[in-house]
């Protein structure tokens, strides 16, 4: 069993696959780590030795960023925008998306489930 920073690898996937599923380390970075331990891409996780193992848990706690602290840091930084009042903070502190993507038709991720408004009834005379 391969655990790294809290997660269990999933043991029958091939190595810079496996090291995806920290939050924090994607594919690039998983080669880029892969080379420096010396390991090759293809092999599986479950066949690591614990000598390979330690070094790319060495890397990792040295080098990068990763899980809870990386986690913390995003939210900081979200929080720091709202608390400035910059634009980005305001589209934070209203649910609404960041990126300058439209917002009449899609953006449901970030809105939410559809709240339906009733129309205004004519009046009859």
């Amino acid at each position: 069993m391969a655990r790294i920073s809290g997660i269990d690898l999933p043991k029958n996937k091939r190595g810079e696959i496996g090291l995806t599923y920290i939050f924090g380390i994607g594919k690039s970075t998983a080669q880029r780590i892969l080379d420096t331990a010396g390991i090759s891409y293809d092999i599986k996780v479950q066949e690591w030795t614990d000598d390979q193992l330690a070094s790319i848990r060495g890397l990792i706690s040295d080098e990068i960023k990763v899980e809870g602290a990386l986690r913390s840091e995003v939210q900081l930084n979200i929080k720091r925008l709202m608390d400035i009042g910059c634009y980005r903070g305001l589209r934070h502190r209203k649910g609404l998306p960041v990126r300058g993507q439209r917002t009449k038709n899609n953006s449901r991720t970030r809105k939410g489930k559809r709240k339906t408004v009733a129309n205004k009834k004519k009046a009859t005379k």
